[in-house]
């Protein structure tokens, strides 16, 4: 299913603009240099999108245009009219060619890196205020999955606030949302048993919902307001102007072997300049913070740096008879240790489904660690066991998520734009939700941004309207828990009773984050190796079926995405310091020591097994893993996730 819906996201755009556009296009526009017609010829018909589509639209042998984007050097033509769908078919500009091959470069109003609940919210709301004012901007999002929701992994028991903001017939339009929570359980749990405590949480009003698949409708909605959406299209660069100000994006190139070889098939990326760029990234987004640290814009709005979580994640097929849509479970405690924080959920989907997985926080201290391991473990505990066995794993996969709150929020406006939902981390910790919160983020750029490009106000609205909303005031509330466990988990669990139930987050004080993730881990001499158990094959799994069940796909033959900033410090001090925690905190197995042939260890970069979920480029103790965008496309192909 998810192949077919790349296919169509990808060509529907092209296609809708490019079969339209001939009636407004000028009857002849000439290269001045003929002798450049060859070679622009045997470029555009080399140049196609991962699903084999061109992006140029040829009206006569002499001219050639993309099919989106605008004239960057302001030339206008008069007489362009709309297509059916009311979107400006004069937005187009004409290529230039060099004696090499150039990349290509279209311009938007508003260019969005990352087709996830922020990045689509806010291309919904863009286009929303477009119809409202009579304003015609163009909105491109760029997506580097290979379809849009197939990276996209979460929970998820959704909090419909800003959907209703957004799009308040959703329910009368089909939206994926259709199993309300019916009950809603907190355990504690040992070795052994399970302990019922009060639930904190308040999920009356929420749904049970696979957040791939929503993102997936909220995408066809965007494409209905005229948003352009480039799945396979992965976002590697920042454009700058002389003023080092944002203009844009830059893709990959793709085709390059490992050897950095140009293959046959190799094409040079694209410039998609905006007037505005926002960054819809997700959780440690690359482009992201390079610009939270190339602007200084923690220090701006004085921020603790981010601390995160790996969650692991599996939907399971169970038996009728033992499934109850709505049902949610969070738990504490086993198999974690009380100096970990990290949690469980369970929640049942529709379809005889159930979402189940494991959250560690990735500022743990023992290096032998391993929480791909302990979720395999957490499945076997008494009280999870008799639920799973005779079901079938559907799916699997991993992502690291944001967990500073309030405290570690960065500035979130640049020059030239602005960093929305989870890659500047708006996450609630005790709600265990960021979704909500994403999109309105998503949505309040999105009306500044109208601002700025319609009623000539400033981005800097955005930060104004944020800490003005209800997004602000939830995380005020919140800004407590999670720092709580730096105490460990009794001591947290007291201070969360007394946030929750006495002081009902209006607390006089805000506490702060411990050490960052990465120099939590202590040196392995300081703890003892841990012994997993085998996997079973029925409960608990090998890595490679995991990996299998997540769709995960990369082009083998390409430059690992996954860079070591010195190549040494693996064998020189990962492996005898810390025992090679990379090897183990990776929930896919990229990173492996294998004997080379004077039977020393060396690190071995499985980089095809990635499932992009960032855990390496945070927990690393020297900070030495860089982790850059692959081929477009490449990465894990999540459907019910």
């Amino acid at each position: 299913m998810h192949k077919s819906l790349s296919n169509s996201y990808k060509s529907s755009t092209l296609k809708r603009h490019s079969g339209s556009l001939s009636p407004f296009v000028p009857s002849i526009f000439r290269l001045n240099q003929t002798s450049n017609l060859q070679s622009q010829s045997s470029l555009t018909n080399s140049i196609k999108t991962p699903s084999g589509y061109s992006p140029f639209r040829h009206f006569n042998q002499n001219t050639c245009f993309f099919s989106s984007g605008y004239f960057p050097n302001g030339v206008n033509f008069k007489g362009f009219g709309r297509n059916e769908s009311g979107v400006s078919c004069a937005k187009l500009f004409f290529r230039s060619f060099c004696s090499e091959m150039c990349r290509e470069s279209m311009a938007y109003d508003v260019v969005i890196v990352g087709a996830g609940p922020a990045g689509l919210s806010a291309a919904i709301r863009l286009k929303q205020l477009c119809r409202e004012k009579n304003v015609d901007l163009s909105v491109c999002v760029v997506e580097k999955g290979a379809e849009v929701g197939a990276h996209i992994i979460s929970g998820n028991v959704f909090e419909p606030r800003a959907l209703n903001e957004l799009l308040p017939q959703w329910k009368q339009e089909e939206a994926p949302i259709r199993v309300p929570v019916s009950s809603d359980k907190f355990w504690f749990l040992t070795k052994d048993r399970a302990f019922s405590l009060p639930s904190p949480f308040s999920n009356r009003g929420n749904y049970v919902i696979s957040l791939s698949q929503l993102v997936r409708w909220l995408g066809g909605k965007a494409e209905e307001l005229g948003v352009e959406i480039y799945p396979g299209f992965a976002a590697s660069e920042i454009l700058y102007d002389a003023d080092n100000k944002v203009i844009g994006i830059g893709t990959n190139d793709m085709g390059i072997a490992k050897d950095g070889s140009k293959k046959e098939n190799f094409q040079r990326g694209v410039e998609l300049r905006g007037r505005i760029t926002l960054l819809a990234e997700g959780c440690r987004g690359s482009l992201s913070e390079k610009l939270i640290k190339n602007f200084k814009l923690r220090e701006k709005s004085h921020a603790q740096h981010q601390t995160y979580a790996l969650g692991i994640k599996e939907v399971w097929e169970i038996d009728e008879g033992k499934h109850n849509p709505g049902e949610i479970l969070h738990t504490l405690g086993w198999p974690l240790d009380q100096k970990t924080y990290g949690g469980s959920f369970l929640y049942h989907m529709n379809d005889r489904q159930i979402a189940l997985g494991l959250v560690v926080a990735l500022n743990y201290h023992n290096p032998f660690l391993n929480p791909y391991e302990e979720f395999q473990k957490f499945k076997r505990h008494p009280a999870i066991k008799p639920l799973l066995e005779g079901g079938t794993v559907v799916q699997y996969g991993a992502r690291t998520l944001n967990e500073g709150g309030l405290q570690s929020i960065p500035y979130p406006v640049f020059p030239g734009g602005a960093i929305i939902g989870c890659a500047a981390g708006f996450l609630n910790v005790p709600k265990i939700k960021g979704t909500h919160t994403a999109m309105k983020s998503g949505m309040l750029a999105a009306e500044a941004g109208f601002g700025v490009l319609h009623e000539d106000s400033n981005m800097e609205i955005y930060w104004d309207t944020l800490r003005n909303s209800w997004v602000w005031q939830e995380l005020q509330r919140a800004r407590n828990y999670r720092p709580a466990f730096e105490y460990g988990l009794l001591p947290g669990l007291a201070i969360c009773g007394l946030e929750h139930y006495i002081l009902r987050g209006k607390s006089p004080y805000t506490l702060k984050h411990g050490k960052p993730d990465h120099e939590a881990t202590d040196a392995a001499r300081l703890h003892s190796p841990i012994e997993y158990p085998k996997p079973d094959g029925v409960l608990s799994f090998d890595v490679p079926t995991s990996l299998h069940r997540s769709n995960t796909n990369h082009e083998h033959d390409q430059p690992a995405h996954l860079r070591l900033r010195d190549p040494k410090i693996p064998e020189l001090v990962n492996l005898p310091e810390y025992a090679g925690p990379e090897s183990r905190y990776c929930p896919a197995r990229v990173y492996e020591y294998v004997p080379d042939e004077k039977n020393q260890l060396k690190l071995q970069i499985n980089a095809q097994n990635c499932l992009h979920c960032k855990a390496c480029d945070i927990k690393d103790p020297k900070q030495n893993i860089e982790w850059t965008v692959p081929e477009g496309g490449g990465g894990p192909g999540y459907s019910v996730m």
